[in-house]
């Protein structure tokens, strides 16, 4: 075991005995071409000039990974397990649902040996921001500092108030602390002196 078919067949030769039947198998650690098994055992008793059946390793089980990108994380592991991959599993925050595979490694289509290591990228959902209290800002600053943190203005109401808070923002929808995702909408009210009806 551990030589090539030449060097083998020269020691069995040496040991009065000959070369036999030659097998082959797939091997994930022992290089192609090399014997990873015989029949008799090494050790056992054999009759002059008898042959001995050996098994030549064809090399590793080569495949390619698969694109599993698309899919979430359940039904990625089970694809690749089933193929002969290990896996494991890191987290990111990304544009795509919750639990889906955002990458792996080695890339797909790459071409390894089984058993191979994959390492998936599941999506925690995009990155999430807690809603800042925008109330007593003036209006462009409230928008500034939503805009900034990637939240979205959707509309701006304005609301009849006397005195101060002319401008000033005195509603916000949602709450402040709520935890929202990026590109999200905001529903602001704005102070604004009403109009005086003529009788």
């Amino acid at each position: 075991r551990g030589l090539g078919l030449a060097s083998a067949r020269e020691r069995l030769a040496g040991a009065g005995l000959q070369l036999g039947v030659i097998d082959s198998l797939l091997h994930p650690s022992v290089p192609q071409s090399l014997i990873v098994g015989q029949s008799p055992l090494p050790g056992q008793v054999a009759t002059p000039n008898s042959p001995v059946r050996v098994t030549l390793s064809l090399g590793p089980q080569m495949r390619s990974v698969p694109n599993v990108t698309t899919l979430d994380e359940d039904r990625a592991r089970i694809l690749l397990e089933s193929s002969g991959f290990v896996v494991s599993i890191d987290t990111a925050h990304a544009q795509v649902p919750r639990g889906r595979v955002v990458e792996i490694f080695p890339p797909p289509d790459t071409i390894v040996a089984l058993p191979a290591g994959i390492r998936m990228v599941i999506s925690l959902g995009p990155p999430m921001v807690p809603m800042p209290s925008v109330l007593g800002l003036v209006e462009a600053e409230a928008v500034q500092l939503l805009d900034s943190l990637g939240l979205v203005v959707s509309d701006v109401q304005e609301v009849f108030r006397f005195g101060r808070d002319q401008g000033i923002v005195v509603e916000q929808e949602p709450a402040a602390d709520i935890e929202l995702e990026r590109g999200s909408e905001v529903q602001l009210s704005v102070g604004r002196r009403g109009r005086q009806t003529e009788h």
